[in-house]
C-alpha cells in the first residue's frame, strides 16, 4: 500500500477518534512516515480534500451504500471517505483508489469491512461526479442545505455566513466564499518588520507590507535561515496585528498587551513593532502548551517580553489602566478559517456560540478597563459570525457608554495596505441615524486570505 494513503488515512482517523488537528498532526506523520516531495504533496492533498469534502462524500456515501453514513463504523467510513475523494476529485486511477481503501478497511476492520468497502467504492466509481452531485441535490430538503451539501458545509454555517455578507450589501458573493473554503490556501510568509526582509526573488502579497510568497519549495529553510524572523502566517493575521501596532503614532515607552497570544504570530509582530517604537509588549496565554509556543514565536526578537500563563479576564482586571494598546485576539468558533482547518466546521455548532460570545465579551470588557485614557484595544476573531464579532463590540460598547469610541478600523487597513483593499461600508437599516460601525472583514473570496474580523475601540 503507498505510504501516503496511510499517512492520510491515519491522520484522518485522529482527526475524528481524538480530535486532533491536521495541519498540526499531518507534518510530523509525514516527517516520520519519511515520505519524499510528491509522496508528501499526494498525503496532504488527500487528507484535506477529504476533510473539506466530508459532508459531500457523506451523502455520496449514502446514496451508494444505501445506508447513512452516520450509522458506518467510523474506521470504514474514513476509508470510504479517502476512496470516494480519490475517485471523484484526483486523477488518482479507479482501481487503485477502490484497492487501496478495500485494503485500509481490512487492516480496520476485517474482510466483511473490505467487502463492504469495494461494493460501494466500485458503485460510486461507475458514475461521474456531475451525477453523484446531481443525486446529492435531490437529497437536499432545502435550498440552504443543498447549497450546504453540494459545498460541505453544515447549514447553520451557510447561513450565518449568508448573514455576515448580506451586512455588507454581498449576499451574492456567498456561493464564491463556500467555494474559496474548498481551495487549497496558498502559503504566505510574514517577515518581522526592522528584523527581516523578504527575499528578492519572493512575490509580495497585494495587502500586507510585510508578507510575501516564495516561488516554491519547503518555506521551512527560509525559516531557519532567518532565526525565525521569517515564518509562515495568513495576511490576514498580519494585517489584524498591523492594524493595531499603526492605527496610531508609537509614542516611546507605550506598554502593549497581547492578551490571548498563543500560537504567537501575531505576538511575534507587535514584538518586532513594539521594538522598533520603543513600546514594551507583555503576552498572556492560559495555555501552557500555546504559550510555550508563544515563547518560541519571539524567540527571534531581540527584546524581552513577559509571557504569563494565565486567565486573561483576570489579568486584564488587575491591571487597570496601564496598556495603551492591547490585542484581544479571541478564542472563537474559528469559521474564518476552514481553508487551513477544514475539521472545524463539523466540530462546531450553533450551541456553541452563545459560550464562545460570552467569553469574549468579557475578554474584550476585561481589556477595557485594562487601558489607559487615549488606550486602544483591538478585537479580532478568526470568524465573520455576526454574533462574535459586530455583536460582542455592540454589547460592550453598550456596557462603557461613552467611556469607548470605535475607530475606523477601515480606513487604517487602507494606510496600512500596500494597495486599495475591498472593504464595504456596513448596510444601515431603514430608518438608522447612528453612525456605523468601523470594523473591518477580511475575506478568502474577497482578499485571499482567512475571514479575519477587527475592530479598533479607543478609550476616551
Amino acid at each position: 500500500m503507498q505510504p501516503a494513503r496511510i499517512v492520510a488515512y491515519e491522520t484522518l482517523r485522529a482527526v475524528h477518534e481524538s480530535d486532533a488537528y491536521a495541519n498540526l498532526l499531518l507534518p510530523r506523520a509525514i516527517e516520520r512516515a519519511g515520505l519524499n516531495t510528491a509522496d508528501a504533496g499526494l498525503a496532504t492533498e488527500l487528507t484535506y480534500g477529504t476533510l473539506r469534502r466530508q459532508g459531500t462524500y457523506d451523502a455520496i456515501i449514502t446514496v451508494a451504500a444505501d445506508r447513512a453514513a452516520a450509522d458506518i463504523d467510523p474506521p470504514v467510513r474514513d476509508a470510504l471517505r479517502l476512496g470516494v475523494h480519490q475517485l471523484l476529485s484526483t486523477r488518482v486511477a479507479s482501481h487503485a483508489a477502490v484497492n487501496e481503501s478495500v485494503q485500509l478497511a481490512r487492516d480496520a476492520a476485517g474482510r466483511g469491512a473490505a467487502g463492504f468497502v469495494n461494493a460501494v467504492l466500485r458503485r460510486v466509481s461507475r458514475d461521474t461526479p456531475e451525477e453523484w452531485m446531481a443525486r446529492v441535490e435531490q437529497q437536499a430538503r432545502s435550498d440552504d442545505e443543498r447549497l450546504g451539501l453540494t459545498t460541505s458545509h453544515p447549514v447553520w454555517v451557510v447561513r450565518a455566513f449568508r448573514r455576515a455578507l448580506a451586512a455588507e450589501g454581498r449576499a451574492d458573493e456567498l456561493s464564491a466564499l463556500l467555494e474559496s473554503d474548498n481551495a487549497s490556501p496558498s502559503v504566505t510568509m510574514a517577515a518581522l518588520p526592522g528584523l527581516a526582509e523578504a527575499p528578492a526573488d519572493a512575490r509580495r502579497t497585494p495587502f500586507s507590507p510585510i508578507g510575501f510568497r516564495l516561488g516554491g519549495g519547503d518555506p521551512e529553510g527560509a525559516i531557519v535561515a532567518s532565526q525565525g524572523r521569517v515564518r509562515v502566517q495568513d495576511e490576514g493575521s498580519q494585517l489584524a496585528a498591523l492594524a493595531l501596532s499603526r492605527a496610531v503614532p508609537v509614542r516611546d515607552g507605550e506598554r502593549w498587551l497581547d492578551l490571548c497570544a498563543g500560537p504567537g504570530g501575531k505576538t511575534a509582530i507587535l514584538a518586532a513593532e513594539a521594538l522598533a517604537g520603543g513600546a514594551h509588549l507583555d503576552a498572556n496565554e492560559i495555555s501552557p502548551t500555546r504559550a510555550g509556543l508563544v515563547r518560541r514565536s519571539i524567540a527571534g526578537v531581540p527584546a524581552e517580553v513577559d509571557v504569563w500563563e494565565e486567565d486573561g479576564r483576570a489579568l486584564a482586571s488587575e491591571n487597570p489602566g496601564r496598556y495603551d494598546r492591547i490585542l484581544v485576539d479571541a478564542p472563537c468558533t474559528g469559521l474564518g478559517a476552514l481553508r487551513r482547518r477544514p475539521e472545524a466546521r463539523w466540530r462546531k455548532s450553533p450551541a456553541d456560540v452563545p459560550e464562545l460570545t460570552q467569553l469574549q465579551r468579557e475578554l474584550l470588557e476585561s481589556a477595557v478597563v485594562a487601558l489607559r485614557p487615549g488606550g486602544i484595544v483591538a478585537y479580532v476573531t478568526c470568524s465573520p459570525h455576526l454574533a462574535e464579532t459586530a455583536g460582542v463590540v455592540a454589547e460592550v460598547r453598550r456596557s462603557f457608554g461613552d467611556q469607548l469610541e470605535e475607530l475606523d478600523t477601515r480606513e487604517v487597513l487602507r494606510r496600512v495596505a500596500e494597495r486599495d483593499i475591498d472593504l464595504p461600508e456596513p448596510v444601515r437599516a431603514p430608518g438608522e441615524t447612528a453612525a456605523p460601525s468601523g470594523r473591518a472583514q477580511l475575506w478568502p473570496h474577497r482578499h485571499g486570505t482567512d475571514a479575519m474580523s477587527i475592530t479598533l475601540l479607543r478609550r476616551r
